[in-house]
């Protein structure tokens, strides 16, 4: 049996309702009397704890679309040991080849970034071993 559909209501067209979640990551560099890194502090709204906290190095890049090129900030302080900056710059890398990764899956580029790493790594690795 047919029968007649309902007749369609009319609803007020609904706007729909846009949550934006900002953060904030703010960096507070103390300069000795030649401009060099002292003191490096971080907050960041979204960090898993209250106020600021140390750190002995940080690296920033950004893409910058008009120029077409990378604008990089890389600072350390004056008492970051060299094999605690060794560390940072292999975790980095290890950190972009996740990025390169996921951004682009170009497994060629991938794979080289990764064997570089692992033999950063290796090298890393005999040098404690040679010191112990």
């Amino acid at each position: 049996m047919w029968r007649a559909s309902k007749p369609k209501r009319n609803i007020p067209h609904q706007i729909p309702f846009i949550l934006v979640k900002q953060s904030e990551i703010r960096f507070h560099v103390e300069l000795d009397q030649e401009s060099i890194p002292d003191k490096i502090f971080w907050r960041a709204t979204d960090a898993p704890f209250e106020g600021q906290a140390e750190a002995k190095a940080i690296m920033i890049s950004v893409w910058d679309v008009k120029e077409q090129n990378t604008l990089r900030l890389d600072l350390w302080t004056k008492d970051m040991l060299i094999d605690d900056m060794k560390i940072f710059c292999l975790e980095s890398l290890l950190g972009l080849t996740t990025t390169m990764a996921q951004a682009t899956q170009d497994e060629f580029i991938v794979a080289q970034m990764k064997n570089a790493c692992d033999n950063i790594r290796n090298y890393l690795e005999a040098q404690t071993e040679e010191k112990a």
